[in-house]
């Protein structure tokens, strides 16, 4: 038998997109730690992706100077690492401890770690038994230290710890402050949290840093950036905010994704596409001769270098030039799912057309069972307090107080490849346009609209009017909610598991877009298992969607669901709830916004019959 231990620390790639990022904190046995920013990474630990749209986004975000998407460095795969060292423990993402004060739970002593009050502990063979312990702390043993549990933060993307001195003083101080926080509930609510300076007796319990009271109990806003050890040069005029350790809105990802889609339509073309990894480094023709002459390009022995040369710079001239504000990286993919042939079918993307959904040809052009595809994601920021679900698709928008990756500008960002399988539906156009027409639906646009833009008043952003979606929008993103939450009934994949990619656009914009796409993906290089695509079959998804629009139609919480509308309470959705509309925050792109199921099917809410999408018998 062998002793083994199980290996502590351990991310996946798909959770550095959205759980564990730079500038997010993960709890670790003993400390809870910060994910440091790009600039502290080893580059040489991290592989490279090609993904040319995509790097022409990030570039339109970031800059030029962005020259590559690196996947986080893998150490090599193993289940369990053995006892003592092991060369796979030198090989991860750096990692500070933050907050960096800490609470002692047997005395109650609230102090820095740079204090020295806690002493540091290590093992070198057992990197999971690090941790602050109380040395002179009263007992046998000295106790392991905890870090303490409220942090601040704010808008603009800033973290700090705690302002304890400050808060328990109410003010500036010259104090020593010798503190103690305790608990004298068992609630564990801020008010029965009691924070005490020993050494001058004042106390204060910690509800007065929460709710209405917290504006003028808390300082302004210092500005630290804990993740690149930075503060703003001017400060920052944001208020703090008191949040929680471990709270959810410590951390929202920024990401940009695409799907990877044909670019020749020839089989040279696909032969470069498949085995661009090698080839991206190429620059000239004579790369192309040696590469063949250590014969890592069998696939091309019959080909030429000069023609292999040439399709590789036709390869690269592929991605258009665009303006920053005009680029749309949906526009491609739909062009390629909408016209669905199969010649172009590639490694990386395999379409199959078929027939609409039965009893509904009406209303969808066609399906496409979306056999094999790769969805690649970068992360090129993140935001803290406000989620950027809540104000865009995560696509292009200034609106967002994105917090930066590295110190420096970056010159390449954490990207991660996915694959997996789906189904796109398209929407007949004529029927959309119809419908959008409609007295009442332009009457319920013009309310909605109103409701985005007192949202973003209210949340102080600039040109609150702009970045509405359309109806189109609203349409589509309840059909796909709805549709997700029935298919993942049957499909075999959680409900997290699937997701999401709108096509919405009208004449108005550069192309007429209609059409969803829902999918599922997987970090494994083979993918998933074919269990979303088999249900897409025109009987299969007739039957789905029959049952999707009945489930909505009436929600366990109607009729206030049904008769909730948006404008009332500030929120950016109509009748739509945890109990029917609404998905997991891994799966829609919009952050559960602009979704109503009254667009579908009729609700209760007898004023609004006339406004559905979908004529059922």
């Amino acid at each position: 038998m062998t002793n083994t231990v199980t290996k502590v620390g351990d991310l996946r790639s798909s959770q550095i997109m959205f759980s564990f990022g730079v500038g997010a904190m993960v709890d670790l046995p003993h400390l809870s730690v910060m994910i440091m920013g790009t600039d502290e990474w080893d580059t040489t630990q991290c592989s490279p992706l090609s993904e040319e749209r995509l790097l022409a986004a990030v570039q339109k975000k970031l800059g030029q100077q962005v020259q590559r998407l690196l996947l986080p460095p893998t150490p090599p795969e193993s289940e369990r690492i053995s006892w003592g060292f092991n060369k796979a423990q030198t090989v991860g993402i750096p990692v500070s401890p933050f907050p960096s004060w800490g609470l002692c739970p047997r005395c109650r002593r609230l102090a820095p770690f740079s204090s020295k009050i806690f002493q540091l502990k290590t093992d070198p063979y057992r990197a999971d038994k690090t941790r602050y312990i109380h040395v002179n702390c009263q007992g046998r043993t000295p106790p392991t230290v905890v870090p303490a549990r409220f942090l601040v933060a704010c808008r603009q993307g800033h973290l700090d710890d705690f302002p304890w001195k400050y808060f328990v003083h109410q003010g500036s101080t010259t104090c020593e402050s010798d503190l103690r926080l305790k608990e004298q509930g068992i609630s564990g609510s801020a008010a029965d949290v009691i924070v005490t300076c020993m050494t001058c007796g004042r106390s204060r319990a910690l509800s007065d840093a929460f709710g209405t009271l917290a504006e003028q109990n808390m300082p302004q806003c210092r500005g630290r950036h804990p993740h690149l050890r930075t503060f703003e040069e001017n400060g920052c005029r944001e208020q703090m905010k008191s949040i929680l350790l471990g709270a959810s809105n410590s951390w929202f990802p920024v990401t940009l994704s695409v799907l990877s889609i044909p670019t020749e339509d020839t089989s040279l073309g696909r032969l470069i596409e498949a085995h661009w990894d090698m080839l991206e480094a190429t620059e000239s023709e004579q790369n192309i001769e040696l590469l063949k002459k250590i014969g890592q390009l069998k696939a091309f022995s019959k080909i030429s270098a000069t023609v292999i040369w040439r399709a590789i710079q036709n390869f690269r001239n592929a991605v258009p030039e665009e303006d920053p504000g005009e680029i749309n990286l949906k526009i491609p993919e739909w062009l390629v799912l909408s016209e669905a042939n199969p010649a172009r079918n590639s490694s990386l993307l395999d379409l199959r057309p078929i027939d609409a959904p039965s009893g509904y040809d009406q209303y969808f052009e066609k399906t496409v069972l979306v056999e094999r595809l790769r969805e690649v994601r970068s992360l090129i920021g993140f935001t803290r307090i406000e989620s950027p679900g809540d104000l865009s698709d995560m696509q292009y928008n200034d609106d967002l107080p994105l917090a930066d990756l590295s110190q420096d500008k970056p010159r390449w960002v954490p990207t991660t490849d996915i694959r997996g399988e789906g189904i796109f539906l398209q929407f007949r156009e004529n029927t959309l346009t119809d419908w959008e027409s409609c007295p009442v639906v332009e009457d319920f646009e013009k309310e909605f609209h109103q409701a985005h833009t007192q949202w973003r008043m209210a949340r102080k952003i600039e040109s609150p009017a702009d970045n509405f979606p359309r109806i189109r929008y609203i349409l589509l993103h309840s059909f796909a909610h709805a549709l997700m939450r029935q298919l993942a009934i049957e499909c075999g994949y959680a409900a997290a598991s699937l997701r999401e990619r709108i096509y919405s656009s009208t004449s108005d914009d550069d192309i007429a877009m209609g059409g969803v796409l829902i999918y599922t993906a997987s970090p494994d290089s083979e993918g998933t298992l074919g269990g979303l695509v088999s249900l897409g079959q025109p009987d299969i998804l007739g039957r789905h969607i029959d049952q999707a629009l009945e489930h909505v139609g009436l929600c366990a919480s109607d009729p206030l669901c049904a008769e909730h509308s948006g404008s009332q309470d500030l929120t950016l959705h109509w009748a739509s709830c945890h109990s029917c509309l609404f998905s997991p925050e891994t799966s829609c792109e919009r952050g559960n916004k602009y979704l109503d199921r009254g667009v579908l099917i009729p609700t209760v809410k007898s004023d609004r019959q006339s406004l559905s999408f979908f004529k059922l018998d």
